[in-house]
């Protein structure tokens, strides 16, 4: 349980400073920002209650709002997908199956399951995120493609992220 929260506590720091420090200052031709921070949430134990799992996103998306100063877009974006996470997990795996205190992962969920977790929860933050920071459908096609090539960035350093996360079986397991 202490490792657990351990766990949580050095992958929150770890992918706030890396996320204020480094991705915020990423602006790819001038379209796409990482937002690979999500990746704390996507990580949080599947057993944990949905209050927990709500409470931790708010943290998290508030910290990213302070250090980034965007007025709550990441708290409000970061809530909704905490919101929802437990449900998308239901749909996706048979959570009853699944040993206590496990985390989402590409062995735990297999590739195709946790692939298609991630882009279902990277793409409602993105949209939800962009739709607030814009607030207005002034320019929906540059919020469109602005929204697109950010999750597809987003989606693909947080696989790579998650592949250096894969161990390897032990003889006899």
């Amino acid at each position: 349980m202490i490792s657990t929260w351990l766990r949580i506590a050095v992958y929150f720091v770890v992918f706030v400073l890396l996320q204020v420090l480094v991705m915020n200052n990423i602006h790819l031709f001038r379209i796409a920002t990482p937002f690979i921070y999500i990746y704390v949430i996507l990580k949080l134990p599947v057993d944990l209650n949905r209050l927990g799992v709500i409470v931790i996103s708010f943290l998290l998306g508030l910290t990213v709002d302070v250090f980034s100063n965007t007025f709550g877009i990441h708290a409000a974006a970061c809530s909704f997908i905490g919101f929802v996470r437990t449900p998308l997990l239901d749909r996706f795996v048979d959570m009853k199956e699944l040993p206590e205190g496990s985390v989402p992962s590409y062995q735990l969920f297999g590739y195709a399951r946790f692939i298609r977790y991630a882009f279902v929860v990277i793409t409602l933050h993105h949209v939800l995120l962009f739709v607030i920071e814009s607030f207005t459908f002034f320019q929906p096609l540059f919020m469109v493609i602005r929204m697109i090539t950010s999750l597809f960035l987003s989606f693909l350093l947080i696989l790579v992220i998650e592949a250096f996360n894969i161990r390897k079986k032990k003889s006899g397991e």
